[in-house]
């Protein structure tokens, strides 16, 4: 592979890191527009117990080539990179602006679930059905999980690097927002930001784990019943709105290790009552604006994507 290949797909990979970091926006897609999508699926898929058999039987070069592992490592460099570079941004942004950060996200979540809508088609029993379960485990997830700002036990990151990967593997469905979801989103993004390697370890086994197990999984429910499981994933996308609403009231704060004040207790509020219940500016017009840039956006790419489809 020539240099100037290897430096085209980092970049590639450091934009599928920097739509990653954030809800809404899925890396799959920007694989998908980029041009590397099968080829990165198709590499992702070999990886497991054949390869350990080329391995072991042809050797590191054998295995190598099988699994196209000088495009993985170049593309996961690119996706690393951008994502430590981004979680400080969005760590530092949801610190200074969490109205406006939070109505950005909410515009994504919001119109990439609109979008995935527009493509089940025909409408079943079984489809509406997957959709009402979708939005109900979203629901019941989102109160059962930590919240925002709550800090999980260690090992829980290994099942949420799992469920989050297969999400970023998808065109259409975001990691973050699974963790978002989960309530890991923001403790994923300060063990980057800190460099805590521990809990990284964990969540990068999980990813593996997840790309070793569930990636065949979600490619076989994709590939018989597409539109079902387009359905429920709208359906999780929906139920999960709630969760992301900008206007929040703080009713129970804890003592974080640094000393620090977290909220672990909140609800929705209107953005005409936040001002009276907290004493600060909802900043309507702004979070309003961001909502559509958001908006705005997704369709770009969603738009992007498909202009791609009928030039191929």
């Amino acid at each position: 592979m020539l240099p100037l290949e290897v430096l085209i797909l980092f970049l590639k990979g450091a934009l599928m890191g920097a739509a990653d970091v954030v809800p809404g926006v899925s890396g799959g897609t920007i694989a998908f527009i980029t041009g590397i999508y099968e080829r990165l699926l198709n590499s992702l898929k070999k990886l497991g117990p054949a390869s350990l058999k080329i391995l072991f039987r042809e050797g590191v070069a054998a295995c190598w080539r099988h699994i196209d592992g000088t495009f993985l490592v170049t593309v996961f460099g690119g996706v690393l990179s951008s994502v430590f570079t981004m979680a400080r941004v969005i760590t530092y942004s949801l610190s200074a602006w969490p109205i406006q950060v939070w109505s950005f996200f909410f515009g994504l979540v919001l119109i990439s679930a609109v979008l995935i809508l527009r493509k089940v088609s025909h409408w079943s029993l079984s489809r509406i059905a997957a959709l009402v379960a979708g939005v109900g485990m979203a629901v019941f997830i989102g109160h059962a999980t930590p919240g925002m700002h709550a800090q999980p036990e260690w090992y829980s990151f290994l099942w949420a690097g799992a469920l989050a990967i297969c999400a970023m593997i998808l065109p259409g469905i975001s990691g973050s927002f699974i963790l978002l979801l989960l309530g890991f989103y923001a403790p994923v993004l300060q063990a980057v930001t800190r460099f805590d390697f521990g809990i990284l370890f964990v969540f990068s086994s999980g990813c593996v784990l997840g790309l070793l197990l569930f990636s065949h999984v979600l490619s076989w429910l994709l590939s018989y019943y597409r539109q079902t499981t387009l359905a429920f994933l709208v359906g999780l996308m929906l139920g999960a709105i709630e969760k992301i609403w900008p206007w929040k009231q703080t009713l129970a704060w804890k003592l974080a290790d640094n000393g620090v004040q977290i909220p672990v207790q909140q609800v929705n509020v209107m953005p005409w009552q936040y001002e009276s219940l907290t004493g600060q500016s909802p900043e309507f017009v702004m979070a309003i604006a961001l909502m559509m840039v958001a908006i705005i956006a997704v369709s770009v790419f969603e738009w992007c994507g498909r202009s791609k489809i009928q030039t191929d």
